[in-house]
């Protein structure tokens, strides 16, 4: 009998179910589009299809840690389910001005450590010890690290 793991797509929790070899199992109707980011009201963050021009709202279980990656116009990938959105993938890198850090040494470009940086969204990234408040740089979206200084 083969033991498979399920994802619920709207609460996102992992299941174990066996079944037997007669039984049969759908998959779930899931579309990923790609949608640009519009804007956030405080309770919805809203997404447009520069195709039909038609706009989605998700809430912040379809966003989740991902909304300090969204910035204005950033395109995206929504996963949606029965025409609504249960997941937001953000750009892979977006370029995000640093709003607070410990000041730098000046001529410290040796990167053994860093420090962390606040960005204009409210995410906390490392950064090298150069980089200094009022400065763009690029960041992973992936992984939540630093890339390099935007010129």
């Amino acid at each position: 009998m083969p033991r498979v793991r399920l994802r619920k797509l709207i609460s996102n929790k992992l299941l174990e179910k066996t079944f037997k070899s007669t039984d049969s199992a759908e998959g779930a109707d899931v579309m990923d589009i790609n949608l640009t980011y519009l804007y956030n009201d405080g309770e919805f963050w809203h997404f447009m299809n520069n195709e039909t021009f038609e706009q989605l709202a998700a809430d912040e279980k379809a966003v989740g840690e991902n909304a300090k990656w969204l910035i204005d116009q950033a395109e995206c990938i929504v996963t949606l389910w029965d025409n609504r959105p249960i997941a937001v993938v953000p750009p892979n890198f977006v370029e995000l001005e640093i709003v607070d850090t410990d000041p730098g040494l000046k001529g410290d470009t040796a990167g053994t450590g860093g420090k962390p940086a606040t960005l204009s969204t409210g995410a906390v990234v490392k950064v090298p010890l150069f980089v200094q408040i009022g400065e763009v740089i690029k960041v992973d979206t992936r992984s939540g690290e630093y890339v390099s200084r935007v010129k």
